[in-house]
């Protein structure tokens, strides 16, 4: 039960993340999209989409996403740890 109670905090800032991060997403997906092509230009990629159109509903339906996976989780450690 105590080792449960310890990794709560790191659940807690792991969800947070990434609904600040699906947030981003969601509302900025030019954006994202921007920095994965800056991303993979530096490792030495190019990387272009088809059609930038379906890209940018794919990023905003993807960030959204992570949006509700993100408070889907808090909403379930809340209720563990209530029992």
């Amino acid at each position: 039960m105590w080792k449960l109670f310890y990794c709560f905090p790191a659940l807690y800032l792991f969800s947070a993340l990434s609904f600040v991060i699906g947030l981003f997403i969601y509302l900025k997906p030019d954006k994202a999209i921007q920095f994965q092509i800056a991303f993979y230009r530096r490792i030495n990629w190019n990387m272009q989409p088809v059609s930038m159109e379906k890209e940018v509903r794919n990023t905003k339906a993807m960030g959204l996403f992570l949006v509700v996976a993100a408070l889907a989780a808090v909403i379930t450690i809340m209720l563990k740890t209530r029992l």
